[in-house]
C-alpha cells in the first residue's frame, strides 16, 4: 500500500510540475518537485525498512 501511495504522489508531483511549466508558475513547479522527491525518499526508506525485518 505504501508503494501505491508513493506512486500516486509521484504522478501528482509530475502533473503539478508540468502544469506549473505550462502556466509559467515557478511555485507550482517547486511544489511538484518537492512532492516527487519526498515520495521517492519515502518509498526508498520503506523498502529499506522492509528488508531489515
Amino acid at each position: 500500500m505504501t508503494y501505491v501511495l508513493a506512486a500516486l504522489t509521484v504522478v501528482l508531483g509530475v502533473a503539478a510540475f508540468v502544469y506549473g511549466g505550462y502556466d509559467d508558475s515557478p511555485g507550482l513547479q517547486l511544489i511538484g518537485a518537492v512532492l516527487v522527491a519526498g515520495a521517492i525518499t519515502f518509498a526508498v526508506r520503506a523498502a529499506r525498512r522492509g528488508r531489515r525485518k
